[in-house]
C-alpha cells in the first residue's frame, strides 16, 4: 500500500495560526504520512530563524480571552497600544501551563520527522525577502511544485 500523503499550505504567520500546521504536520508525520507544508504571503514569518510572531486578538472573535474579557471588554479595547503584546504573553503563559510545545519545538520535530518545508519562491521574491532570515533545511518553490504533491495527496488543508 502507498504511503498516504498530508499536504498543509500555511498562509497566516502569528503565534495562534502557528500552531495548526506544525501540530498537524508533526502527528501525521508520526502516524506515517509524507507530509509537506507550502508557506506562503504571512505563513512565510513562521520559517524565519528569529520569531517574533504574537496573537491577534483584533478580528478574531472566537477567541477565547481570561478573565470574560471577551464579554465585557469592547473589541476596540484591542486596538490599545501594548494589547497585542498582553495577549501574546498571556497565551505563551497558557501554552506553557498546559505544557504545550513552542513553536520553535513543534518546527524541529517536524524537521526531525522529515516534513518538508517549502517557502513559497514568488512570496519571496515579491516581498524581497532576504533568504538569510529563513531557518536552514528548507526549500524554495512555487506553487505549480507544491500541487505535483498536494494533487496526489490524500488530505490537503489550507491553514
Amino acid at each position: 500500500m502507498d504511503e498516504k500523503k498530508l499536504a498543509i499550505i500555511a498562509t497566516k504567520g502569528s503565534l495562534d495560526w502557528a500552531y495548526p500546521p506544525f501540530i498537524l504536520a508533526s502527528t501525521a508525520a508520526a502516524l506515517g504520512y509524507e507530509t509537506q507544508i507550502f508557506f506562503t504571503f504571512y505563513g512565510l514569518q513562521l520559517l524565519k530563524k528569529k520569531l517574533a510572531l504574537e496573537v491577534t486578538p483584533l478580528g478574531n472573535p472566537g477567541m477565547p480571552m481570561p478573565m470574560g474579557m471577551d464579554k465585557w471588554f469592547p473589541v476596540l479595547g484591542m486596538t490599545l497600544p501594548g494589547m497585542q503584546g498582553m495577549v501574546t504573553s498571556m497565551m505563551k503563559q497558557k501554552m506553557k501551563s498546559k505544557g504545550v510545545a513552542s513553536i520553535e519545538e513543534l518546527r524541529e520535530l517536524c524537521i526531525e520527522a522529515e516534513v518538508k518545508l517549502i517557502a513559497c519562491q514568488m512570496t519571496v521574491d515579491l516581498f524581497d525577502m532576504d533568504r538569510a532570515v529563513f531557518i536552514d533545511g528548507i526549500e524554495y518553490a512555487g506553487a505549480a511544485a507544491f500541487f505535483e504533491f498536494a494533487g496526489d495527496s490524500d488530505i490537503c488543508l489550507y491553514i
